[in-house]
């Protein structure tokens, strides 16, 4: 690596293990400028995993990761920046990625552990991220229409909170009539990212 590479984690949140769709597209564009620039990367691809639903609190506090998360657990400590690649459904994530990261960010690796101190501690802190997201409308009106409310809710309620800073966006819209000429666009873009690995 060179002096300014850095541990770069790509999690694709598409939940279609067939692939062949632009969050795939977009994330191997930033995988590849990534490591043309030097950096060091990794990818979980989500829908590849096999996990079950968190039912409860206590699962949550106290249950164990399952066996098939914990390499994704170390690949997000080794990180030092996270990139996010999921499609708008119903205005928001799709489950199997919020499952993932409800199952990830467990107490005493993301946040605290219960008890009377344990409130805002941030166990994932040092770490930057980016959210890129792909919609059917257009991502001007997701942004000041609905306020990309489901983005912002993410980059604060769970990015936020265990620590991540500062978590960047990048919205893509109308993506069913995208031409050869805008995905080509969007590509060239996503690495440019990796490049940066921003």
């Amino acid at each position: 690596m060179t002096p300014q590479a850095r541990h770069v984690l790509l999690i694709l949140g598409h939940p279609d293990a067939a692939g062949g769709h632009l969050c795939h597209a977009l994330a191997d564009a930033y995988a590849q400028g990534g490591r043309q620039a030097g950096h060091e990367v990794r990818r979980i691809d989500v829908a590849q995993l096999d996990f079950p639903l968190l039912r409860s609190k206590q699962d949550w506090e106290q249950g164990e990761v399952p066996p098939a998360l914990r390499p994704a657990q170390a690949d997000i400590a080794w990180a030092d920046h996270v990139v996010l690649f999921y499609p708008l459904w119903l205005g928001d994530m799709p489950a199997l990625l919020k499952a993932f990261l409800e199952q990830v960010a467990r107490p005493g690796f993301a946040v605290g552990r219960p008890g009377p101190d344990a409130l805002g501690v941030k166990l994932l802190k040092g770490r930057s991220a980016r959210v890129v997201v792909t919609m059917g409308m257009p991502a001007l009106v997701y942004r000041w229409y609905f306020r990309a409310h489901s983005v912002k809710s993410l980059e604060r309620n769970i990015l936020g909170f265990v620590g991540f800073a500062p978590v960047s966006e990048t919205l893509v819209g109308r993506v069913e009539g995208l031409k050869d000429a805008d995905v080509a666009k969007w590509l060239a873009r996503m690495c440019r990212a990796g490049q940066r690995a921003d």
